[in-house]
């Protein structure tokens, strides 16, 4: 969902769907007739008269597709999310620790989809380009729901004794360390979100100087000073390519405490491959750039940011103070009718 997101606002789709029907809107246009009804409300909206004067009903269809493909997608999940979970609990097979946590990341994605909306909205007045503000927020947001399903899976991995062989100083050392290296890689998710939000990514397109400099000009020509960092483009790409170093010396050691320090072979394969994800993620991040933004590495790049945090989240659980207490009445229920 948050890479077909990226590949929604590489193309330009966004705003492609002019309304919001949440619960209507489950079909494309059907005929010659609907789609030419679509396109002629499209028309009244800047994007197309400022952006996209001359558009083909063909053109038209693409862009419209892939907004619709993310909208359903979010309906999708919703729905294979909120069932299963309902008739689970209704029949006392979830233990009673999940049920806060599942109810929270029901709710985060039903806030989501009205985060996606609050975005679109942005995009459809005088200036056709969503608020990189709004943008990044539905991102983060998108990043945390992708995070706590992450976290709720590894606990449940890590709930057996046998996977927390750590030594109590090791658990300290990886929980503190963790929260910081997650709290860097969030954000550096977030100034992603203002690269995209900003169209940065299009500028400065060398590396590691930008246009020759190591420090470039302009950095803090915008007043108040505090909107350079979210709408200089320059101050934006700056702080990106430099927070990206920041990270990877920050994940690098991390992984090597993790695979230095930890008795459990499974939390020393997850530092092996925080480790490779985090060098794979800067270089497709240098080529991104480099490339001048080219949709497929684009969408590469965002979908490695995810894997380097759920790897990261991982290793995270992996060294939790607290085992989680798997049985109960419910799971004991579940075990045993050879459903789990």
């Amino acid at each position: 969902m948050v890479v077909l997101g990226g590949a929604v606002r590489l193309t330009g789709s966004g705003l492609s769907m002019v309304d919001w029907r949440p619960l209507m809107g489950i079909f494309p246009p059907i005929g010659v007739q609907a789609w030419n009804a679509v396109f002629d409300q499209y028309k009244q909206y800047p994007e197309y008269q400022l952006v996209n004067q001359g558009m083909t009903l063909s053109q038209f269809k693409f862009i419209y597709y892939m907004e619709y493909c993310h909208r359903m997608l979010g309906r999708m999940i919703g729905v294979f999310f909120f069932i299963p979970f309902l008739v689970f609990m209704l029949r006392g097979l979830i233990p009673d620790w999940l049920k806060v946590p599942l109810w929270i990341a029901f709710l985060l994605g039903a806030c989501q989809g009205l985060m996606g909306w609050y975005m679109v909205q942005s995009g459809l007045v005088d200036n056709p380009h969503v608020s990189q503000y709004r943008l990044t927020a539905h991102l983060l947001l998108a990043v945390v729901i992708y995070a706590w399903l992450v976290r709720l899976f590894f606990a449940l991995v890590f709930s057996s004794p046998g996977l927390r062989e750590s030594s109590q100083w090791a658990r300290r050392w990886g929980v503190t360390a963790g929260r910081g290296v997650i709290g860097l890689i969030l954000l550096m998710i977030a100034t992603g979100g203002f690269m995209a939000g900003t169209r940065a990514g299009f500028t400065y397109n060398t590396w590691p100087t930008m246009a020759g400099l190591w420090v470039p000009e302009q950095l803090w020509a915008l007043q108040p000073g505090w909107r350079n960092i979210f709408e200089n483009v320059t101050t934006v790409n700056f702080i990106h390519r430099w927070l990206a170093l920041i990270v990877l010396l920050s994940v690098t050691s991390y992984s090597l405490g993790c695979i230095n320090r930890d008795r459990a072979d499974i939390v020393r394969k997850l530092g092996f491959l925080v480790l490779g994800l985090v060098v794979l993620q800067v270089l497709l991040g240098i080529f991104t750039l480099i490339l001048r933004v080219p949709v497929a590495l684009g969408v590469l790049h965002q979908g490695v940011a995810l894997l380097v945090l759920a790897a990261t989240v991982g290793v995270f659980s992996a060294f939790s103070p607290k085992p989680v207490d798997l049985p109960g009445e419910g799971m004991d229920r579940l075990q045993r009718s050879g459903e789990f």
